[in-house]
């Protein structure tokens, strides 16, 4: 195997962990023991905030009256695409019982979660779509109660565009909190007086640990990071392109990697002279945030094989994964390990993002190792149950008595000596040697 870094990351996703875990670990407890209190004083601290948290619909209509009929045009689009693709995932899985022995009778009962908090961030960015990716999806799901939370934008409540989102994709209570009081909010259930099952969205490093503290608590989408992307070039690939994709997802934050795995050198030089270019003709907050990215976490990987760049996309893992190559059929049966695959040039990760339909919540720092993006089945429990007659109760009991006894576990075994001699009495059923010690 024949691999050579063009360009090698300076830094890892790791790098900047530590300072948040300590910062959000001392928020936690603070807003723990201080409750909404504490919650109102961190926001008008670290988001100057100090209006309502929980929106009326009078300010929600108030905020969104004026937004042009263009934009909400756009934003009903990309959501209705959304929750399209949400409930195709919710048909594929459902309820169903069957008898697996004569009188035993097993099931799985599909259970939507009761309460959702969705984080939508707003910073840098005012990101309208993840607003419409975790509500609508949860409401696809079933979800009864979807609370949304979104910072005040440049000091004026959340973000008109984003609040519009909220309101199409069908949020059931809107929250004006950022970062991590608006993830222990609504963990702890303050401010509504419902404790969320699930939290999902994206977020910054404070948001991320927070979710990550929290786990246990309330159950969280996935152990995110800053946004990934990494492109597979081969010869054919056009270097603008695959350049101007690079770039699209190194603007996200100074910490999001963008990586090329190519077999091509005329790609890989080409790419390599072309994204600072790109970088450089970015507005200011853009091009500050690529240019880090780029500089301390973007790569060049030169391989000989196809072979060769699918055991390394695999290894990274990426959140983004794009195939710019011949053969894409082949690709998209070798890759295994991907937040969410763009299958030709055709197909970015701006389009995915935004507006095609699957979820742009997706797993971060290798977690695609284990991991998908969010989906309904995030707030969907595939609960089970089993019924059975006396009669397979008289075939399953004795199995169970000897099984147990074979452990050690004498109780255990005794559920089943009740229940022969209550249905089958006399019965000289082997219900195992009982335990002694």
């Amino acid at each position: 195997m024949s691999v050579v870094y063009m360009k090698k990351a300076a830094k890892t996703p790791e790098t900047e962990t530590e300072t948040a875990r300590a910062v959000v670990h001392d928020m936690l407890a603070a807003i723990e023991t201080g409750g909404e209190q504490t919650v109102r004083d961190y926001a008008l601290k670290l988001d100057k905030w100090s209006g309502p948290i929980v929106q009326t619909a009078e300010e929600i209509e108030r905020r969104t009256r004026h937004i042009p009929q263009q934009v909400k045009d756009d934003i009903e689009f990309a959501a209705a695409q959304v929750r399209r693709f949400a409930e195709a995932q919710r048909d594929s899985i459902q309820d169903f019982s069957l008898e697996i022995s004569p009188g035993l009778q097993l099931g799985q009962k599909l259970v939507p979660i009761n309460t959702a908090g969705c984080y939508v961030p707003t910073g840098r960015y005012a990101h309208i779509a993840s607003a419409y990716m975790s509500i609508a999806t949860a409401k696809a799901a079933g979800v009864r109660n979807v609370i949304a939370c979104s910072a005040p934008y440049k000091g004026e409540g959340v973000h008109p565009y984003v609040l519009y989102a909220m309101q199409v994709a069908g949020a059931d209570v809107i929250m004006c909190l950022g970062g991590v009081q608006a993830i222990a909010s609504m963990s702890y259930g303050l401010f509504t007086g419902s404790k969320a099952d699930v939290i999902v969205g994206p977020g910054n490093k404070f948001v991320a640990e927070a979710k990550r503290t929290l786990f246990g608590k309330v159950g969280i989408d996935v152990f995110a990071g800053p946004s990934e992307v990494a492109v597979l070039a081969d010869e054919h690939a056009d270097p603008l392109i695959v350049a101007a994709d690079l770039v699209g997802q190194a603007e996200h934050g100074h910490e999001s990697p963008a990586w090329l795995i190519t077999s091509s050198r005329r790609v890989a030089d080409e790419v390599s002279r072309i994204v600072p270019e790109l970088i450089e003709k970015l507005p200011p907050t853009a091009r500050d945030a690529a240019s880090a990215a780029w500089r301390d976490y973007g790569e060049v990987v030169l391989c000989d094989t196809r072979e060769e760049m699918v055991e390394i996309s695999d290894t990274y893992a990426c959140e983004h994964l794009e195939v710019h190559c011949t053969d894409l059929d082949w690709w998209h049966a070798h890759l295994t390990n991907y937040g969410s695959l763009f299958l030709g040039e055709e197909t970015n990760v701006a389009f995915g993002d935004k507006v095609s339909g699957p979820n742009h919540i997706l797993p971060t720092k290798f977690a695609a190792r284990y991991s998908a993006g969010l989906s309904v089945h995030k707030f969907l429990k595939p609960l089970t149950w089993q019924r059975m007659t006396r009669s397979a109760c008289e075939v399953i009991a004795p199995i169970s008595a000897r099984i147990s006894r074979l452990e050690g576990m004498e109780a255990h075994a005794r559920t089943s000596d009740v229940r022969m001699a209550k249905y089958a009495p006399g019965s000289n059923a082997d219900l195992g040697a009982q335990v002694a010690s």
